[in-house]
């Protein structure tokens, strides 16, 4: 077994502290000869870590198939000191196949008590709207605009290290390093991924609103977060009905006004009679003095009452009442007034659920 361990220059993009205790994170990553945890073996074992301010990283590295048990103890006895363990798709891969590793060689260690926080389970949902063609670590890594040494995936570092079991030769060792410690530094630079999310879920103060005539009516939106969530690189997106453009803590919103008549829906049809002439229901206690003639029962489709103005669309009914042009509408709109952003929460949700839908 080889064990590697330095000191690194590490600059903070995004507040640790958001995430646990800085001395009690600890930042991994593994290679392996294969995918199966039940058929290949860990060879490498890498983490990142604080002591006194300062930013380390340690490896533990099999430089033959029997150091393979070594490495798992040296890893899983470090691991005590810690009580969240960050990492990239580790709860799909990494934290399993090491689990698995543990049963094969009969060593009784496990992840027990250790908080887990995966990078890439927390930005999935993001991918659309961040324009992202896949979520691997290079890709984010792309999109932030960081840059690596290493230009080797995993997976072709198998050959590498089989050609290094029977060589020891040590260019050989050196790209093996190279590419999990890049991995290593890197994964803390990911964080700033984890603003798009802080971002869409604080709250938002409304700094200037505005109309706006095309080939169809806007409303435009111009917000602002709380400071403390600034986005690294702007990101946009359009719909029908909404589109946006986000950097720093800055939102820009535009959105489609719907200008005419929609309909109310009663949410007890059985409770009320659809007026055949009038094209409206009522409740049947008042209905009951409507000729009979003029007068069916209602239904879904039918119960409703209709109502003439300027709306706004809603992903969710945060604004009441909710207006529809049909029954079977997903979503519907809020009849607009000057003052309907006037309540900061009720934007805020308003904004998040925007977003998301757009997700």
């Amino acid at each position: 077994m080889i064990t590697i361990e330095k000191e690194f220059d590490f600059q903070e993009t995004y507040p640790l502290s958001r995430l646990g205790k800085r001395e009690e994170l600890l930042f991994f990553d593994i290679e392996t000869t294969g995918f199966s945890g039940d058929y290949n073996m860990v060879y490498l074992i890498g983490c990142v870590f604080f002591q006194k301010e300062k930013a380390r990283f340690i490896q533990w590295f099999a430089d033959g198939k029997e150091s393979e048990p070594q490495i798992l103890e040296q890893f899983f006895t470090f691991l005590k000191n810690y009580t969240a363990l960050v990492h990239f798709n580790g709860d799909t891969f990494d934290i399993p196949f090491l689990l698995k590793r543990c049963h094969a060689l009969h060593l009784p260690y496990d992840f027990g008590g250790i908080k887990s926080i995966d990078i890439y389970k927390q930005v999935r949902p993001l991918k659309k709207l961040l324009g992202l063609e896949s979520l691997k670590q290079k890709s984010i890594e792309v999109f932030l605009e960081i840059s690596r040494e290493d230009t080797y995936s995993g997976g072709q570092l198998i050959e590498v290290y089989e050609e290094y079991l029977r060589t020891k030769k040590e260019f050989l060792l050196n790209l093996l390093l190279l590419h999990n410690e890049d991995d290593l530094k890197g994964m803390p630079k990911l964080l700033p991924i984890l603003f798009y999310l802080d971002f869409q879920n604080q709250d938002f103060t409304l700094l200037n609103m505005e109309k706006a005539a095309g080939e169809t009516t806007r409303l435009l939106l111009t917000l602002e977060g709380d400071g403390q969530s600034r986005l690294p690189v702007a990101i946009s997106g359009a719909v029908p009905s909404y589109a946006f453009r986000a950097f720093q803590n800055r939102l820009s919103l535009s959105i489609r006004l719907y200008e005419g008549t929609l309909k109310y829906y009663y949410p007890n049809p059985k409770d009320y009679y659809y007026l055949i002439y009038e094209d409206t229901a009522i409740h049947k206690s008042v209905g009951e003095y409507v000729d009979k003639d003029a007068r069916i029962k209602a239904t879904k489709e039918t119960c409703y009452t209709k109502k003439t103005g300027v709306f706004l669309p809603q992903p969710k009914p945060l604004w009441t009442p909710e207006f529809k042009t049909a029954s079977k509408d997903k979503s519907g709109f809020f009849e607009f007034c000057p003052d309907c952003f006037s309540d900061q929460k009720t934007l805020s949700l308003y904004v998040r659920e925007i977003l998301a839908a757009m997700c």
